[in-house]
């Protein structure tokens, strides 16, 4: 087994490091007492961190209603791409058909396209058909650039299933639902709950798509943000940034704990 030597280690720490600082010391703004961004004072360790802009976040009503209509909008739009990429995927390899590549193609070719050019074609679209503000449209938005990260997962987990067990199911009697709900989906449970958990994650952050799609009534949580910072810089935006930074960790840790990305992510057994 080879072993990376001192060369290699302290490059990856600084590549690490570089990575971390700026999520540490926003995380560490997020506790100052004071009024503007700042660094709390460490030589007074229990005057100097303050919980003071998360309370302010609980106390703004419009942070609380987009956070909400983050949420929503995450769920259900993960969970329809699931639904979505996972027969998808199934067809694709499983199937030959004319345009079987194309098809893939298709489906992960939002992954190729700006955001922000995605965005203005569908402000464009939502305008022509008279959909402009609209909540299920909104989602239908987010469903399109997310099902790439569900389908590739799905499909790394196909990439290594073993088709003699469904087939040792259909010769004992079990029906095609049966087999699919039985062995086929337990065995690609965690690339499905991958795929959902990391198009969740990128819904619930998506901002240059969403300033161009969403309404007064369906502002999300990272556009809030967005039009709070235009207007003036404070504190609570590192608190905002530090919570959702926590809930992005503690998903990955459950996920990690539940599964093992390595296992999700990079397709080790």
């Amino acid at each position: 087994m080879l072993k990376n030597g001192p060369v290699s280690l302290l490059f990856h720490s600084l590549v690490v490091g570089f990575v971390l600082a700026p999520l540490v010391v926003i995380c560490l703004v997020a506790f100052t007492p004071e009024n503007t961004l700042s660094m709390p004072k460490f030589l007074t360790p229990w005057n100097g961190f303050s919980l003071r802009w998360f309370r302010a976040i609980f106390e703004h009503p419009d942070f609380t209603a987009s956070f909400w209509n983050s949420l929503l909008l995450a769920t259900l739009s993960a969970s329809i791409a699931v639904a979505l990429s996972v027969p998808a995927a199934l067809a694709i390899d499983r199937m030959e058909f004319p345009g079987r590549a194309s098809l893939n193609a298709l489906f992960l070719s939002p992954l190729i396209i700006p955001h922000l050019v995605l965005g203005v074609a569908f402000l464009r679209l939502f305008a022509l058909i008279g959909a402009t503000g609209s909540f299920p449209w909104l989602v239908a938005s987010h469903v399109i650039i997310i099902t790439p990260y569900v389908l590739r997962l799905v499909l790394a987990a196909l990439s290594g299933f073993d088709r003699s067990i469904e087939a040792a199911a259909l010769t004992l009697g079990a029906g095609p639902g049966t087999v699919f709900r039985r062995v086929t989906a337990p065995m690609i449970l965690p690339g499905i709950t991958g795929g959902w958990l990391l198009a969740f994650i990128n819904s619930f952050d998506e901002l240059t798509m969403s300033i161009f799609v969403t309404s007064p009534q369906t502002v999300t949580l990272p556009v809030r943000m967005y039009m709070y910072a235009t207007e003036s810089i404070d504190p609570m935006m590192a608190a905002v940034s530090a919570l959702m930074i926590a809930l992005t960790a503690i998903a990955m840790l459950v996920l990690d704990r539940a599964f093992g990305l390595d296992k999700i992510l990079v397709g080790q057994k």
